[in-house]
């Protein structure tokens, strides 16, 4: 019932900017939460920012004032922006939604390739 596409990814140099996308279709209920992950190869999944219902964001220390997240919730879609890229940022980019309360689950998008040149 709940489906998660991102977009925006691609190939950009170091210093560059991408605006990822994630369009939630489906009932996120009253109270969730949503987060952009990434993994490289060999690494772990890692959580990079995430935003609650009610607009409060976090981020991991190294995206900090370069990366911000948002919603719109009349387009269903919450965004990653990405500014001053650096190469350690490459990696495949995952839109999750965890749901709180009744029917509370988690739900992952397929992910978008970003790939940062040196």
């Amino acid at each position: 019932q709940v489906q998660l596409v991102e977009s925006g990814g691609g190939l950009v140099q170091a210093g560059g900017s991408l605006r990822l996308s994630c369009v939630v279709s489906g009932s996120t209920g009253s109270k969730y939460r949503q987060e952009w992950h990434r993994q490289a190869p060999g690494q772990r999944r890692e959580l990079v920012a995430s935003i609650t219902s009610g607009g409060s964001p976090d981020y991991e220390d190294s995206v900090k004032g370069r990366f911000t997240i948002s919603r719109d919730d009349a387009k269903n879609t919450v965004y990653l922006q990405m500014n001053a890229l650096k190469p350690n940022d490459t990696g495949i980019y995952y839109c999750k939604l965890h749901t709180i309360g009744p029917g509370r689950g988690d739900y992952w998008g397929q992910g978008t390739q970003v790939t940062v040149s040196a």
